[in-house]
């Protein structure tokens, strides 16, 4: 783990090795409860998985920098390098990226990488809290905050952990096999204390549905799990539960999610929403997505009036305007490379 403090040097950063046997943690948990120190992370939500169920704590107060920068105008989920280029004006030495962490000592070379992550972490807050403060948006980011330091987000019921998962137009047998198999990767990799992607990733996980391997044999086929998972309890695990999903009576398995038929969406308003949403953004110099999804735009566009876009910040920005789109109270005109919002009488 890699901690810096108000300074701005490396002498200012350290570095935390929790693989030390008999390390206490509890000093940097009482860290991350104090509320008169902010916490600073980039893209946060992995790691805050990690604190929340480990040591039961989510830091607060919190800033993190992608939303923040997105707020601010860099774009679409921003990397922390683009950050160090555009505002630290550095450049982050990537070699040490792809190296075995879980070896031990760690090189020099690590040692450097990891407290660049934090090094210049802390000028990156300054600038985009200053730009905040400056443009009066610094609640916006609260409100996205708030999604982060929610428990909720972070607790995964495994029978549940299926809903998370993106099928297209699935039956109810093949979303039978995807519950029982998320729920088995998700109970092994909370006992195992591992990623659930160390188990299988998505994709293998829809192959699997899609082959139902019903023997060693047939999952010694599938291209896409990782060799691990082909034996042992982890393939044992997989053929129990492909062959639940398969055996599971018809009036036990899951309905599939009501998909939108294209006659439901108004596809001249649908593509009305997108300009409007990409003349919005940039007015306000926020990335679109973070207002709103292209499935949020068919939503409106099929008859939905509540949503995220609707709400806060973003109903601000985009969703009231949206809404009196759909109600005929508003027309959009070009002129040049602007986009007008013209009020109808």
């Amino acid at each position: 783990m890699q901690l810096a403090y108000p300074g701005g040097g490396k002498d200012d950063a350290v570095l935390v090795d929790p693989l030390v046997e008999g390390l206490d943690l509890a000093p940097l948990y009482d860290l991350f409860r104090d509320p008169g120190v902010v916490k600073v992370f980039h893209a946060a939500r992995q790691d805050l998985e990690i604190f929340a169920v480990e040591g039961d704590v989510i830091p607060a107060p919190l800033f993190d920098t992608q939303v923040a920068a997105m707020v601010c105008g860099f774009g679409e989920q921003v990397g922390y390098e683009t950050l160090v280029r555009k505002v630290a004006k550095a450049q982050v030495d990537k070699s040490s990226r792809f190296t075995d962490w879980s070896r031990r000592p760690l090189s020099d070379a690590q040692k450097r990488y990891a407290l660049a992550d934090v090094t210049h972490l802390r000028g990156i807050y300054e600038h985009l809290a200053s730009e905040l403060s400056r443009s009066g948006r610094t609640s916006w980011v609260e409100e996205e905050m708030d999604v982060l330091r929610d428990p909720a987000t972070y607790r995964v019921e495994p029978r549940e952990a299926w809903r998370r998962l993106k099928m297209r137009n699935p039956s109810s047998r093949s979303l039978a096999i995807a519950r029982e198999l998320a729920a088995f990767r998700e109970e092994y990799a909370q006992a195992q204390n591992v990623p659930r992607t160390r188990v299988f990733k998505d994709d293998a996980l829809m192959e699997l549905v899609s082959a139902k391997p019903k023997d060693m044999g047939e999952l010694g086929k599938s291209r896409l799990l990782l060799r691990e998972a082909r034996r042992g309890a982890i393939a044992e695990g997989i053929l129990a539960a492909v062959a639940t999903g398969v055996a599971l009576p018809r009036e036990e398995l899951p309905e599939p999610p009501k998909q939108k038929s294209r006659d439901q969406i108004n596809g001249a308003l649908a593509d009305l929403l997108r300009v409007l949403l990409k003349a919005k953004a940039e007015q306000a110099g926020v990335a679109q997505k973070l207002i709103a999804t292209a499935s949020d735009l068919d939503d409106i566009a099929a008859g939905s009036r509540s949503g995220p876009w609707a709400q806060g910040w973003r109903g601000e920005v985009f969703g009231k305007e949206a809404l009196r789109l759909c109600e005929g109270e508003i027309a959009l005109a070009c002129k040049g490379h602007d986009v007008w919002i013209v009020p109808l009488d």
